[in-house]
């Protein structure tokens, strides 16, 4: 009789960032100078890529996988928050956060599988280099970018499913910024036992392994550098895998805190600024990281510069030649 008497909720509101009322237009400003910088980094090392020829490459080819699951990722969340800020249109239905969940949870586990495959790259790469182009050939590359796209889009189905089948007929605000899977367990009132279970199941099935492939093929790689007897070429091997470390340690530490903590040790505004530093600060950062340490990203940038803003030399040797 209790549960007739209680009002199912049908949507939800996206609160944002309540807890600053009087900076809303300077935080929107924030987060689309963000968002530009996001889809403008992202889009230059796809764009180099897919251009200049020297970075036709395992290690690129990868990297501009995550370069668009970076644009995806942020285009998940930011535009509505923008909305939020501009217009206060903060409702969303049901489906529409469950969908939100969903391609969230894509997006996590492909990046997650996305990263140990660059590392087990970087391992090849410094580890067998005499042998790198036969184990990470063309074809290998694409069944995994393949693999990763299948896994990613099947994985969540099923959370998607026990998401659909909560009831919500308490409190309908969302203190977040976007639809948080953790948070909306919270506003159920139905037992939220199942789809725990299965997140674990994920976590210790999926993410676990990936994480200790990762640290594995980093523990060989660190070896073999290390062996190296001189130190320029220390500096050279390790510089190739410095950019991805950095990522994986960002990504790997955002993630420990913001979903292994225990519950006693969360709070609203740690989770916020936690989603934050992975939602919009580490996009925003990949692309900076791997072009400022790297070489070849920088010289395929002067290159397409150059062919961009001097295509050719053909017609002023023409007229040179016409001219004697």
């Amino acid at each position: 009789m209790e549960e007739e008497n209680l009002t199912r909720v049908t949507e939800f509101i996206i609160l944002g960032f309540p807890e600053f009322p009087d900076l809303q237009m300077p935080l929107f400003l924030l987060f689309l100078l963000s968002y530009l910088i996001i889809l403008m980094g992202n889009l230059t090392i796809i764009a180099l890529t897919c251009l200049d020829p020297h970075l036709h490459t395992p290690m690129y080819f990868f990297l501009c996988n995550l370069s668009f699951f970076d644009i995806c990722s942020t285009s998940l969340t930011i535009p509505k928050l923008l909305d939020i800020f501009l217009r206060k249109t903060q409702n969303i239905s049901i489906y529409g956060c469950i969908t939100q969940i969903y391609f969230f949870m894509i997006l996590v586990g492909t990046e997650v599988l996305l990263l140990t495959i660059m590392a087990y790259d970087r391992y090849a790469a410094i580890c067998h280099p005499l042998h790198y182009t036969v184990i990470m050939n063309q074809r290998l590359c694409v069944l995994m970018a393949t693999g990763i796209w299948i896994w990613g889009f099947l994985q969540p189905v099923t959370h998607a499913v026990f998401y659909s089948h909560l009831s919500y007929c308490g409190s309908n605000e969302i203190n977040h910024f976007f639809c948080d899977p953790s948070v909306l367990l919270k506003l159920s009132c139905s037992s939220t036992s199942a789809i725990e279970c299965a997140i674990y199941i994920l976590g210790v099935f999926v993410g676990l392994p990936c994480f200790l492939l990762t640290l594995t093929s980093y523990a060989y790689i660190i070896s073999a550098i290390l062996r190296i007897r001189s130190t320029e070429g220390r500096r050279k091997a390790f510089s190739t895998c410095s950019s991805h470390l950095t990522v994986i340690i960002l990504f790997y530490g955002t993630m420990a805190c913001l979903y292994m903590r225990p519950t006693s040790m969360q709070s609203l505004d740690q989770n916020k600024l936690f989603a934050v530093l992975y939602n919009v600060l580490i996009p925003m950062f990949n692309p900076i990281i791997y072009s400022l340490k790297n070489r070849e990203v920088k010289g395929a940038l002067r290159n397409v510069f150059s062919r961009k803003l001097f295509p050719s030399n053909k017609f002023s040797m023409l007229a040179i030649k016409h001219h004697v």
